[in-house]
């Protein structure tokens, strides 16, 4: 019985001895290496993962600059062709709209009043009536426009004067100047139309016209009604003519 009970205890000393072993060979230990390497692996594979798309980015970036991508020209494409953001396109949109309006406000230029007048445009003033009491039509149908005599030593005074010399009428044909270069200038001898450039009483233009009426032409009342009288008796043939011509055209 002795024998017997202390062979078993050798037996299970054996077995227990066997079995540390055994973890010690595939147990635990075994475990823990697989660990380790898999730790190992969770490192390295990102930072392997990195690297190539560094290298990536490097090797596109050389061939963007290099010659072959033709350097700046290169990037400045790959960066056009990249498809762009809806308010960036509305906002280039319009900066073009407002290069093209500005452009075509460049090119505006003033219509200068013409010198001469049509047949068919006379035939129209003509045929035009400026209506009222104090209006009447003549036998060329140009309508007349009464006005009583100016007061002596003004700009009116001296045009009033002067119709006769021109074959005008004072009676019918002084109310119609009055009113066209009251339109036109305020019977200012200094008068000038900011975008024209048409000048004086008549507002001839250019001014520079009535220099044919005499050298002061710039400063002289006188000068500018004789020129006026004149151009009105060879392009409307009266003052009334011309009259009706600004009521229907807004111009003389």
């Amino acid at each position: 019985m002795g024998a017997t009970s202390e062979g078993r205890g050798s037996a299970n000393a054996s077995a227990a001895t066997a079995a540390r072993g055994f973890e010690g060979a595939g147990g635990p230990r075994s475990a823990r290496r697989k660990r380790g390497l898999f730790r190992r692996t969770g490192i390295v594979l990102p930072a392997l993962g990195l690297a190539v798309l560094l290298v990536a980015v490097v090797a596109t970036a050389a061939y963007v600059l290099s010659p072959r991508g033709s350097g700046a020209s290169g990037l400045a494409a790959a960066i056009d062709a990249l498809p762009q953001n809806n308010s960036v396109a509305l906002l280039e949109q319009e900066r073009t709209t407002l290069i093209d309006m500005s452009d075509a406000a460049r090119t505006l230029s003033v219509v200068a009043k013409p010198a001469t007048v049509s047949p068919a445009d006379m035939t129209a003033a003509q045929q035009a009536g400026s209506g009222g009491s104090s209006s009447n039509s003549s036998s060329s149908g140009a309508t007349e426009v009464s006005a009583p005599a100016p007061d002596p030593g003004t700009a009116q005074s001296i045009a009033y004067n002067m119709l006769p010399s021109f074959g005008f009428s004072q009676s019918s044909q002084w109310g119609c100047l009055l009113n066209i270069w009251e339109r036109e200038s305020g019977w200012n001898y200094q008068a000038e139309n900011p975008y024209s450039g048409a000048y004086g009483i008549p507002q001839a233009l250019p001014g520079d016209k009535m220099a044919s009426a005499g050298a002061d032409w710039q400063t002289d009342p006188t000068t500018q009604i004789k020129w006026g009288l004149g151009y009105i008796q060879s392009i409307y043939g009266t003052p009334c003519g011309a009259w009706n011509f600004e009521l229907a055209n807004g111009y003389y």
